[in-house]
């Protein structure tokens, strides 16, 4: 990246992560309050995945006909690819969007997930993402378990595992080995930066893979078209306006 561009901040660097990993033809869907998997996804449509159906909840334009079918969608194998965010990820795979402290007297109580613990039974890939990569998120067992990454024998569930994109790193969840795998680290972290914001163990190799940086054109397509058609496409028009600024 030039000198000439602002460095992508964490919400633009995990949108153009997420966006690399998207494949063409496939069906993609956010829900709502989803700004970053929103750009993401049409990065990927503007770059390397054109032929990509895209299905954002919150968009004047962009949630589409089967916008409130998400589920059903899901449920019939036809949704390629969901975005989920959470509060904390565990050592054994599962994610909490519910609570903090004891549910039955919780310190905090969260929005919750609509869905979210069918579409990740069924939707074939699933993205986490999370701009804080700590101790509080990373966590050796969720308050609560809004979904879970393992689930028993004979229980029939798409095979590629969890991706989770932070701004440390980018792991995945090995459903077979039970744990978490540190696919890569990003520039100006260590392998060790991670294990010591992680309240659980890794699987990291040594050396671990550096993640590619953000270019120049990703960087520049993000804060041109992107922005431009989220603003004209009403979706989240002020949230592209400041956080993918020029």
């Amino acid at each position: 990246m030039t000198s000439a561009q602002r460095p992508p901040s964490t919400e633009e660097l995990i949108a153009i992560l997420m966006s690399r990993d998207i494949r063409d033809w496939e069906t993609c869907a956010c829900g709502a309050l989803s700004m970053m998997p929103a750009a993401s996804m049409l990065l990927a449509e503007a770059t390397h995945a054109p032929h990509i159906e895209v299905i954002i909840l919150g968009s004047d334009e962009l949630s589409g006909n089967l916008g409130k079918d998400i589920h059903f969608l899901s449920q019939r194998g036809k949704l390629d690819l969901f975005y989920h965010s959470a509060v904390q990820f565990d050592a054994e795979g599962n994610f909490n969007l519910h609570v903090l402290g004891d549910p039955d007297a919780p310190d905090r109580r969260l929005p919750g997930g609509y869905g979210s613990g069918l579409i990740s039974y069924t939707a074939k890939r699933i993205f986490f993402y999370r701009t804080e990569h700590s101790l509080r998120t990373f966590v050796p067992k969720v308050d609560f378990i809004s979904g879970a990454s393992v689930t028993p024998a004979g229980v029939k569930r798409a095979p590629e595992p969890f991706r989770l994109y932070t701004p440390m790193a980018i792991l995945s969840f090995d459903r077979e080995a039970g744990r978490y795998i540190v696919e890569s680290v990003h520039e100006g972290f260590t392998a060790d930066d991670v294990r010591e914001n992680t309240g659980f163990e890794l699987d990291i190799a040594d050396p671990c893979p550096v993640t590619p940086p953000v270019s120049d054109e990703e960087l520049g397509m993000l804060r041109g078209e992107v922005r431009d058609r989220m603003i004209e496409t009403g979706t989240y028009s002020q949230w592209a306006e400041t956080a993918l600024a020029p």
